[in-house]
Order: C-alpha cells, then sequence, then structure tokens
C-alpha cells in the first residue's frame, strides 16, 4: 500500500492520534468509582446506626475527589493501557490506599478525633479496589462499543511475530493499543492484515509521525540481526515518542522482570518466587484465611448442594479421584460427585463405541455433552460448585487456592518438558486458565497460563485470579 492509500483510509476511519480521550474516559470512571467507595461506607456505618451518620452526606466529599486523579496520575494509571490485571489491582489498592489516608489524616487535624465519618471511609478504602477495577472495565466496554477509546500504534514487523501481536491487541478488552499500520519491507507480508494496511517501507517512521501525529511503535521484528535492529531503532523507532520492542524470546512472561547491569552488558533479571520461603508462607496464610473464613459462611450451600446430589441419583455425595499435586506426588482430589456411581465403566463403553468422543477425549480429557453427568451435577459443572470440597485438599496442604489445576497420569505427557516446572508448586483450586477459557482452552495455553503464573507470581496476581473466578463462575463460561 502506498502513503496516499493509507491517508485516504486513516483519516476516513481513524482520526484520533491522542490518548487524551482514553484518559479523560477513565478518569472520570476513577471518580465516579470513588464516589461509589464513598457512599458504600456511609451505607454500611448508617445501616448499623442510622443515628451515628448521614448516609447522604457522603456527597458532601468530593472536594477530597482530586486527590485521587493526582496519585493515580503519580502511579501511572493514566492511561494505564497494557498494564498486566494484578498489576492494575496492585496500584489501585496502594492509591486508594494513600488517598484515603489523606481524608482520614486530614479530617483528624480539623476535628481532632476519629468518629463514625472515619469508619465510613476505612469501609470505603476496603471495597475501593472493587469499584475501581468495576468502572475501569465498564467505562472499556463503553469505549469498545462507541470505538472512541484506544490509542493508535504503529507495528514495525509484519512477520509470524507481528501478526500474533496484532492479533492479541485487536482481541483484548484492555490492551489500549489498536494497530493503525503495519511497517514490514518483506514483499511476502501483502498489503494488509486483518485490514490493517502494510507499507513496505520501515524507514518510514519519521514521515509517519509528521504526518499523523501517531505516538506509539511496537516493533515485533526478533529475527533482524543487531545491526540492522539499530539502525531501524535510531533513524525510524525513534521518531516516536513511546516505543516498545518485543524479545525474540516467548518463554520468559514475567511482568515484574527487571534489568541489571553487568558493566555494561545488559541482563532480564527474573525470579521463581515461590520457591522462596517467605513468599510460600505468605500463600499458605491467604489460603487459610480465605478457606476458612469462606468456609464457615458457605457451610449451608455446601450441606445443602451435598443433599441435592444425593437425592439425584444412588452413590455418595462426594467423589474422590487420584491427582497428581506439587512435584508429581499423588493425591486424593474431592468433588461434589456430578456423575452416576459407574461413571467409570461407562466411560470405557462409551469411548469404544463412539471414535468422535474417544478423539474429543484424547484431545481434552473432558467430553462437552457428557452422557454420565446427573441433572445436578450439569448445574454444578457449569457453576463450579462441584469443585468446593477440595477446600479440604487445601486445609490438608495438597493444595492452594490459586495455581496450576492438578492433573491425571495420562495428562502429564500433554505438558511435555514443561510439566515439573510447572508442577513445582501445588495445584490450585483455580488458576489463570480457568478464567481465561477455562475447558475452552487447549493445553499449549495452558501450559502458556501456567509458565505466565509461575513467573509472574504476586499476592496481587492471586487476588486478581480470585476476584476473576466469581466473573467467571457466574457466567459459566467454557465449563463442562
Amino acid at each position: 500500500m502506498t502513503f496516499s492509500d493509507f491517508d485516504i483510509w486513516y483519516r476516513t476511519r481513524y482520526r484520533r492520534t491522542s490518548s487524551a480521550l482514553t484518559t479523560t474516559a477513565f478518569i472520570i470512571a476513577d471518580l465516579f468509582g470513588a464516589m461509589l467507595s464513598f457512599g458504600s461506607g456511609f451505607f454500611c456505618v448508617n445501616l448499623y446506626d442510622i443515628t451515628a451518620i448521614n448516609f447522604k452526606s457522603f456527597v458532601t466529599y468530593w472536594p477530597y475527589l482530586p486527590a485521587f486523579v493526582i496519585i493515580f496520575q503519580i502511579l501511572n494509571l493514566y492511561p494505564g493501557v497494557s498494564l498486566a490485571p494484578s498489576e492494575e489491582l496492585r496500584r489501585f489498592c496502594l492509591g486508594s490506599l494513600i488517598a484515603h489516608g489523606f481524608i482520614v489524616f486530614s479530617r483528624y487535624i480539623e476535628d481532632q478525633e476519629f468518629d463514625a465519618i472515619t469508619a465510613a471511609f476505612f469501609i470505603s478504602f476496603l471495597v475501593s479496589a472493587v469499584f475501581f477495577l468495576l468502572c475501569r472495565k465498564f467505562m472499556n466496554y463503553i469505549l469498545r462499543k462507541t470505538n472512541l477509546g484506544g490509542i493508535p500504534a504503529v507495528i514495525f514487523g509484519g512477520g509470524e511475530t507481528g501478526k500474533l501481536l496484532i492479533d492479541r491487541l485487536l482481541s483484548s478488552k484492555n490492551a489500549g493499543y489498536l494497530p493503525v499500520l503495519i511497517l514490514d519491507d518483506d514483499p511476502a507480508c501483502g498489503d494488509s492484515y486483518r485490514n490493517i494496511p502494510i507499507i513496505g517501507d520501515i524507514m518510514a517512521g519519521p514521515e509517519i509521525v509528521r504526518r499523523y501525529n501517531i505516538k506509539m511503535a511496537i516493533v515485533a521484528m526478533p529475527t533482524l540481526d543487531k545491526d540492522a535492529l539499530a539502525k531501524l531503532l535510531n533513524n525510524s523507532v525513534s521518531a516516536f515518542r513511546y516505543n516498545v520492542l518485543i524479545p525474540d524470546f516467548f518463554s520468559i512472561t514475567n511482568i515484574w522482570m527487571s534489568i541489571r547491569d553487568f558493566d555494561g552488558v545488559l541482563g532480564f533479571v527474573t525470579s521463581h518466587k515461590l520457591m522462596m520461603p517467605w513468599n510460600l508462607g505468605i500463600k499458605r496464610f491467604m489460603d487459610l484465611s480465605i478457606v476458612i473464613i469462606g468456609g464457615i459462611i458457605l457451610l449451608p450451600l455446601f450441606i445443602l448442594t451435598a443433599l441435592l446430589v444425593k437425592l439425584s441419583s444412588p452413590g455418595p455425595a462426594l467423589y474422590g479421584h487420584r491427582r497428581l499435586g506439587i512435584n508429581g506426588k499423588p493425591f486424593t482430589a474431592y468433588k461434589f460427585r456430578s456423575m452416576v456411581s459407574d461413571a467409570g465403566d461407562r466411560l470405557e463403553k462409551l469411548l469404544e463405541s463412539d471414535s468422535a468422543l474417544r478423539a474429543e477425549w484424547n484431545l481434552n480429557h473432558k467430553l462437552r455433552n457428557d452422557p454420565r453427568v446427573t441433572a445436578i451435577g450439569g448445574f454444578l459443572r457449569r457453576t463450579s460448585l462441584d469443585e468446593f470440597p477440595q477446600i479440604i485438599n487445601i486445609l490438608r496442604g495438597e493444595m492452594s487456592l490459586v495455581g496450576p489445576r492438578p492433573i491425571v497420569d495420562d495428562e502429564v505427557e500433554k505438558y511435555g518438558e514443561d510439566y515439573h516446572r510447572i508442577f513445582s508448586i501445588k495445584p490450585g483450586l483455580t488458576g489463570l486458565w480457568q478464567v481465561s477459557g477455562r475447558s475452552d482452552t487447549n493445553y499449549t495455553e495452558r501450559v502458556s497460563y501456567d509458565t505466565y503464573y509461575l513467573q509472574s507470581w504476586s499476592v496481587w496476581l492471586d487476588i486478581w485470579v480470585l476476584f476473576k473466578t466469581i466473573e467467571v463462575v457466574i457466567k459459566g463460561k467454557g465449563a463442562y
């Protein structure tokens, strides 16, 4: 495609070249989230003691809202695109803590006391991160539906890596960058990819910036030798205000990766955080705290579920199955029984009589329309309630709340050389692949998600996965 053709295409389909609109939309969402947090805090205190506080008075605290915007700006939450969800959660929590602390401190200086309003702001802080994330999510949805959001980006590279990047940017709900042009001098790339024009001149960066004021460039040409890459960066990519270089290794996906200088030689630093005793202790404390508190609250639901399972078909309420845990150590994983009691025998007969079912079973060790599932079992699987007895395994130290899913012996070969690395940690009740497609994902994607989790673990990542699990369970997507 020529520049003149692209000029017509770009100016008719995409005229925004700034992150200002996205930033403004996110500021509005955050202000709304802050007011929802204030209102929730005041409502809870008012609900406890109607004479202690006037619920409606929370709106008088709007002058504090600019503090949230300023702090979030310092934490680089504007525009905040392409942030890992766990990192976004961490920044919201930190920013909210500082802002709410400022409010409480300023009120104490004025009144010299901690009163019911202070308690309201304490509750506001506890729920604020959820409101901020929900409001951002809703604003992202509006921006996508109206085609008003997104920051234009030029992609250097129309090969396999560039196309993979474009696919991810176009499919992501929160990436924030919209590829509007591909630069690649390889004629095999053609004139476009997914309706995005390709211009065969990788040195056109300065001209693009001059004509269209596009500020972001992403270089996805990992096969370039160092001299060609240096020339590209110095003479073309440097014209853009912001640029990202996609490396030539995809097995390392740690979001906490940093750069170390070895006397002029740069190295990428990462670590296996779940091999550190301190981090393992924190994770275990989280597991026990959440399971014990949550288990007590949900105990009536578990008892009701067990009764329904018993009434739906003959057999025990719980089902124990041999699974492989940390370092391949076998253990019995518990579930609410969702199948008929003789499910194993029936499976053998089904697979012998139906080659299509056997192929489906060999692929994922699951059947989408499994005839062995009971009436109540189908509901339990769609809502993932069948998994909840695994809190017994968590209490026994065989599993964690978040981690790779426990597997059976036949699945080991599906993980290949990645098996021992991924299962060097405890399997989880939920995990990244479950909240990213669950049974709709294949084993290659599972390995990718589990690798990302292993390399990028943090308390914030675990909290985000747990929040996301609630959303996925409600939707029932990918569960069968």
